[in-house]
């Protein structure tokens, strides 16, 4: 009998590092570094997975998609279908929901519409003037859409950074503290201790073990990949551009050879309107060339922030050149390349969308952007009229495929965000837009950590 107890309390003993290990703990501070910019713009411009998981920590849409494709409310206190065609969200203050309203009716500002906008097509009037009532939204649908309360969580349609609007809040430079009245619960870390730097620099805080996440690493084994939803495309003008320049773009560029040797990673190829986390490419066959025609001279603006999109604008330029095109490159900011997007005034450019992760959302934002505003009204409402999710979503995807020639836009490919975390950084996942949740980590006693996996 006493050396059964004796065994019962040294398993328990053994046992108890991993139950520590498994329990949620409050307190502490997480140091991170990322590749990202020091600053980051407004949530309807600051769509890359890197700059949304960054202003994410500052500010929520009013929900988010869980990885199973769970609606939880972040900034809203509640989402309700008072009536099938109505959505009530509930938020934390008359200021929140003011705020939300507002947001909502910018995107569609005449000055500079975003894609982002085509999330709030379903409502009455487009979406283009939301209003709050006390502390709730009340939105009537204007068709039936079941997927608009997973649209309204994507990160471009969260309000600008308040003190109240994200988990965590500015406390100085590179320092956030939790929220402790974030509506969805007070975060588990008490502060996070940002270090913003490039890629050798995280490579040196990583094994000098200086940080305890990495934001933005290339993907690896030890690293957590989040869904490859950032889709850039090559936009063109049809009005200003030869008739079969995209018989000559599809001819010339090679997908494989974009990921493979001009984009950071992660990174997929993409050659169909929604990126394959969405929509399964099968093969495709490159077009042969179109025959060798007069020099023509052309355009190609690109975001100048991104360095990935100098590189495949070069690239382009180069194969293009082949073609008997002359292009000239144009760096621009990213509200100004939306702006003249909106307004159909360029000739060719990159533009990269941070598609929802669900196919009919995402295939709304991709005709926006890519000028097909007409085709939302005729598109939309027989997706939204499929009760069965699995059928909106395959219907959705038999739609992208039929409208693709219409679209003038060149899928190219899509990118994810990478990340790793050092083992005592426990809880630490990602949501279905392929973003961490930094609220829900906390972290585990080192008796319980291990020590281990990282150099």
């Amino acid at each position: 009998m006493m050396i059964r107890s004796a065994l019962a309390g040294f398993v328990l003993l053994a046992s108890t590092p991993t139950l520590a290990a498994s329990r949620p703990r409050y307190g502490g501070e997480l140091r991170a570094a990322h590749a990202g910019p020091p600053e980051i713009g407004e949530p309807a411009l600051a769509d890359t997975p890197m700059e949304a998981a960054l202003l994410g920590l500052l500010t929520r849409p009013v929900c988010r998609v869980d990885a199973d494709g769970r609606v939880r409310p972040t900034l809203a206190r509640e989402l309700s279908r008072p009536l099938p065609q109505a959505l009530r969200v509930t938020l934390p203050s008359a200021a929140t929901a003011t705020a939300v309203a507002r947001a909502w009716t910018r995107l569609s500002s005449p000055e500079a519409p975003s894609p982002y906008r085509a999330q709030l097509y379903p409502l009455r009037g487009e979406g283009r003037q939301v209003t709050s009532s006390g502390v709730t939204l009340e939105l009537a649908l204007a068709f039936p859409w079941p997927d608009l309360e997973r649209s309204l969580c994507h990160p471009a349609l969260a309000p600008p950074p308040s003190p109240a609007s994200g988990p965590f809040s500015a406390a100085g430079r590179g320092v956030l503290e939790a929220q402790p009245a974030w509506p969805e619960g007070r975060p588990y870390l008490d502060r996070l201790a940002l270090t913003a730097t490039d890629e050798r620099g995280l490579t040196r805080l990583w094994t000098s073990r200086q940080v305890q996440v990495e934001l933005g690493t290339p993907p690896d084994n030890d690293t957590l990949t989040g869904a490859a939803l950032y889709a850039t495309y090559l936009a063109y003008s049809p009005r200003k551009v030869p008739a079969d320049f995209r018989q000559a773009i599809e001819s010339a560029i090679d997908r494989d050879d974009l990921t493979r040797l001009f984009v950071k990673g992660p990174a997929v190829p993409m050659a169909n309107l929604l990126p394959p986390a969405l929509l399964p490419q099968g093969p495709r066959v490159r077009p042969q060339a179109p025959p060798a025609g007069t020099a023509r001279k052309v355009t190609l603006a690109y975001d100048a922030a991104l360095a990935d999109q100098r590189a495949v604008a070069e690239r382009i330029q180069v194969k293009l050149h082949e073609q008997g095109y002359t292009v000239a490159l144009e760096p621009q900011s990213r509200a100004a390349l939306r702006s003249r997007q909106a307004k159909g005034d360029f000739e060719l450019m990159l533009s990269a969308l941070l598609l929802p992760p669900l196919p009919g959302p995402a295939l709304a934002v991709v005709l926006e952007a890519g000028g097909r505003r007409d085709l939302l009204g005729v598109e939309l409402p027989p997706i939204g009229a499929l009760t069965d999710a699995g059928a909106r979503d395959a219907r959705s995807r038999e739609r992208a495929l039929a409208l693709a020639p219409s679209v003038p836009l060149i899928p190219l490919y899509a990118q994810g965000l990478g990340l790793r975390a050092a083992p005592e950084v426990t809880g630490l996942v990602l949501d279905a837009q392929g973003l961490p949740v930094m609220e829900g980590a906390w972290l585990a006693p080192a008796e319980a950590s291990g020590g281990g996996g990282r150099p």
